[in-house]
């Protein structure tokens, strides 16, 4: 009988993780100081850090019960990487966009797709995009974007624990090669593994770890879905948020490529610092409690969305 209970108690403990209905600080810190890892050197593409992190992606996903597609978690495509005026081209990087899903549940609205994306990458040892007088030293990126990263993680997670509740499919897409020049997400979308025109909408992370005193979320492209400014700011003030929702600015960063395609989109940030491109972005500048509040916020936005069966459709702000 006591072996019995505790495999009862030990099958219950496994669920709990499995799907667990909580974003938590300590994990958001987790996945952060892992990403942020010396042995990870900045997260270039094409390195062994980077498949490293590639793999932590995919067996947070598989822990989580995020689903893969036929072709499996990884996407992969060949890089151009940057460099500076006047140094020859480097070799193409292999590297991937790690992408999975929770199937919706209405016979209908579930090949409707709501993708969370965030990019992964970072920029190795600095290079042309880096904002440092510092050679060859380590850009952590725990902010751009290991803070969007955890994100991506933690609000899969809560949602896997809630798929009851979902009508449209929700895909998670991390992306590659970002700091390349967006490639990651220009690759998706010019080789999506579903219908672009059955994307929805796309919510965009990038450097969600740095929330401020007043509270101030940041986020472009709200007006690109119907209602979507005011659904943004009433729903940011509910949960105790100062959102700075703009209903075009859709800026710089991965939802720029889906934008593009004629897809509704969001860009959420918490704003610039000083440690921006630098070897300075460390964890012990992330507001690990900002971060929870910002992965709530998000999290709420895709459940009313994904189990509503209000129309979505797109809103050119050009």
């Amino acid at each position: 009988m006591n072996k019995f209970l505790l495999a009862l108690l030990v099958s219950a403990g496994s669920l709990s993780v499995f799907a667990q209905d909580e974003v938590t600080e300590k994990e958001i810190e987790s996945h952060i100081k892992f990403l942020t890892l010396e042995k990870n050197g900045g997260r270039y593409p094409g390195t062994k850090a980077n498949k490293r992190v590639v793999k932590y992606i995919i067996k947070d996903f598989k822990s989580s019960g995020i689903q893969a597609f036929e072709t499996g978690y990884k996407q992969p495509f060949e890089a151009k990487l940057r460099v500076a005026e006047g140094e020859p081209e480097k070799p193409l990087a292999s590297t991937c966009n790690v992408i999975g899903f929770i199937e919706g549940n209405d016979p209908e609205l579930k090949n409707e797709y709501i993708v969370l994306g965030a990019h992964y990458d970072h920029l190795g040892l600095g290079g042309p995009s880096s904002k440092s007088d510092k050679k060859n030293a380590i850009h952590f990126g725990a902010d751009d974007n290991a803070s969007g990263t955890a994100a991506l993680l933690e609000i899969s997670e809560k949602l896997a624990a809630h798929k009851d509740e979902l009508k449209r499919s929700v895909i998670f897409i991390a992306f590659g090669a970002e700091e390349q020049g967006l490639l990651g997400s220009k690759y998706f979308t010019e080789h999506p593994l579903v219908p672009l025109e059955n994307i929805k909408l796309m919510i965009n992370m990038d450097m969600v770890g740095r929330l401020n005193d007043k509270k101030q979320v940041y986020m472009g492209g709200a007006g690109t879905f119907p209602g979507g400014v005011d659904f943004m700011k009433d729903l940011g003030v509910s949960l105790g948020l100062n959102p700075g929702v703009h209903a075009g600015g859709v800026g710089g960063s991965d939802h720029v490529s889906f934008y593009k395609k004629g897809i509704s989109v969001l860009g959420m940030h918490t704003g610039g610092h000083p440690q921006y491109h630098t070897p300075e972005d460390t964890l012990e500048f992330i507001n690990l409690p900002g971060e929870k509040m910002v992965c709530e916020y998000i999290f709420q936005t895709i459940l009313k969305k994904a189990s509503s069966a209000e129309e979505l459709y797109f809103i050119n702000q050009d």
